[in-house]
Formats: structure tokens, sequence, C-alpha cells
């Protein structure tokens, strides 16, 4: 008797469960390199799998988010960012029946390209290297390229495109053109979740770290979206999954003007009083100067920066150096600027 596969099985359910605007794991558009469907996982489930297994992926637990490497247990890192965003994503997709497999995926894979020392370290890179750097590129780069010495996770193209598009900077969080916009609802959820994260745990760390305190936070932001952090999370999601919910063809992400208009006014008040105040400029120059001279010193040097990798053999030195300075941790940066240009301490018995 044939044994039944459950992964079309799987496809099934999705098929007759999810809505019709959800991307089916049977309609992906495919690998770059096409490999045989397995007997259990679906294609999406399967990403998610490659991507948590990954070597980029156990880095982020050591890659700043918003405080240069955190000495305190509770301040939040890439790992713990992709960890929240995915939970996120993953509830408002569930609410808009799109597929939880794909949100997922795109979820935990987005900030695997990030450099250490968060966003201070992406702008060195951007800065230096000839080709310049954007984060949610060097995502894509290290799923297709890196990975796996060199023959990359091989992703469907599904998760690929919600890589790339997630990013925003200080754009809009809902695209204003749809060419900004991932190709399916669970990459446009991805992109919005990021921010709903990131702007709630980035205030809760700022708090922590007593570079803000609560009185200093705008009224017209916790009047609209709540005093506490749990709160404010609650409200957003409800209005995405609300607003999106009203158009019944679910045409694409929204959310109401008041909301926008409040989470605009965090966004600014983050920006200027934790991202870019003064205190936190003085510690990403450090983090500059360390960065620029790794950059000089193994361009000089590219044979050992991945030794024996393949990369070495097939890219130019500026792009060989790049590649290895993003999948720094911090810890692992600091370590080798000791290494290269601190003076060893010798012990005198």
């Amino acid at each position: 008797m044939k044994k039944p596969c459950i992964r079309e099985q799987t496809e099934a359910i999705e098929d007759q469960t999810l809505h019709p605007r959800a991307a089916r794991s049977a309609q992906s558009r495919g690998r770059s390199r096409p490999e045989k469907e397995g007997e259990i996982r679906t294609c999406f489930q399967r990403d998610r799998d490659r991507v948590i297994h990954s070597k980029a992926f156990r880095r982020l637990k050591y890659k700043t988010q918003v405080f240069l490497a955190p000495k305190g247990d509770h301040y939040r890192t890439r790992l713990t960012h992709v960890l929240e965003v995915s939970q996120i994503a993953r509830t408002i997709a569930r609410a808009l029946r799109l597929n939880e497999d794909l949100t997922e995926a795109i979820a935990l894979a987005h900030d695997l390209g990030h450099t250490p020392f968060g966003h201070a370290g992406e702008a060195v890179l951007r800065e230096i290297h000839p080709g310049g750097f954007e984060h949610y590129a060097q995502s894509l780069r290290v799923v297709e390229a890196l990975e796996r010495d060199g023959k990359g996770l091989n992703l469907t193209f599904e998760v690929k495109d919600g890589v790339v598009k997630h990013s925003k900077g200080k754009g809009n969080i809902i695209p204003a053109t749809p060419a900004e916009a991932a190709s399916t609802l669970e990459g446009q959820v991805v992109r919005v979740s990021d921010s709903i994260a990131y702007l709630n745990h980035d205030l809760d760390d700022a708090l922590r770290a007593k570079v803000i305190k609560k009185s200093d936070i705008p009224s017209e932001a916790t009047r609209v979206l709540g005093e506490s952090y749990s709160a404010r999370i609650d409200t957003m999601v409800k209005d995405v999954i609300h607003e999106t919910a009203r158009d019944e063809g679910l045409p694409g992400l929204r959310m109401s003007e008041g909301l926008l208009g409040s989470i605009a006014a965090l966004r600014r008040f983050l920006y200027d009083r934790v991202y870019e105040n003064e205190g936190t400029k003085a510690e990403f120059r450090k983090a500059k100067k360390i960065l620029e001279d790794l950059y000089a010193y193994f361009l000089e040097h590219p044979e050992e920066a991945f030794h024996d990798h393949p990369v070495l053999k097939r890219e130019e030195a500026h792009r060989v150096v790049c590649d290895f300075i993003a999948g720094m941790t911090d810890r692992f940066a600091l370590a080798t600027y000791e290494r290269i240009f601190m003076p060893r301490q010798w012990t005198v018995y």
C-alpha cells in the first residue's frame, strides 16, 4: 500500500483554508536550482528550516539591534528581533488566512545580512564599499551565495522576494507604490511587522537603558497607541488586521491614517532621542573606526578573511572583505580588532 504524501495533504489543506490571495506552497515560483519536493514538508516549511539551521542565523545572537555589544541579559539582539517579528507576522497572517509558513520563513531570514554594530556598521560599509551596501541586499546574498560554503540555501522566489522588499528605512511603512511592495501579501506582512517590532522593542530597551524616561514619549503617540509595550503592539496589530480585512479581496496591507500618524510621531522621537542622540552617535563613531580599520586591513590581506571559502576564488577583494565584515558579530569584530591592532600583554614570571 502506497504511503500518503503528507506534503500533498498539507498543500490540499492550504488550498481549502487559505484566503484566495494567500500564497500556496504548490504554486510557488520555485527555486533557482530545481529540487525534488519533500515527502513531509512544503517548500516554504523547508525554507524556514534552512534559515533556522544556517550559520548566519546563529550569528544574529551576537549582533547589535540598537545598543552596541550590550552587557545586560534583557536587551534585544538581531536574533530576538527576528523572533519578535516572526511572532507578530504570524499573528497577522493567521488572522488574514495567509500562509504562515511563508510568513515565518521571510521573517526569520530578513536580517541575515545585517552588519555588526547595527545600522552604524551598515552606514560604514555603504560608505567604503565601492558597490555600496544595503542589509536587505546582503541578506539575499547570504542565502544565495555565502551559506553552505558558497552553495547558498536555494530558497524559493517568494521568500527571497519578501526579504528584499522588507526594508523601508525612514520611508513609508505601507509602500507608496506597488513596485516597493513584496509580490506576496505574506512579504508585505513581514515589512509591517518589522516596523511594529522594532518601534516597540527599541523604545522598551531605551527605557531600560535610561536613555529616555516614560514621560518623554510624545503624548500624540501614547494617546492612540497605548501606554505600555504590550498595549502598543496590540493596537498596531489589530489595526493592520481590521483595516486590511475591510476589503474582503485583500488587495494589500493597510493601516488607518490615525495610527500611521501616531507611528510616525513615535518613529521621529526614536530617531531624535535614541538612534541619533549624542551618546549613541559617540558609540557609533567608535564602531565606525573599528570597521574602517578592519576593512582596510583585510583589503590588503583578503586571504585572511574567508581562508578557503569558495567566495575567495570567484570575487574581487572588495566584495570578499565586505562579505566577511558584514558577517561578523559584534564580539568577533571587537576580538579581531584587538588581535590585529592592539599590542599583546606579555606576562613575565
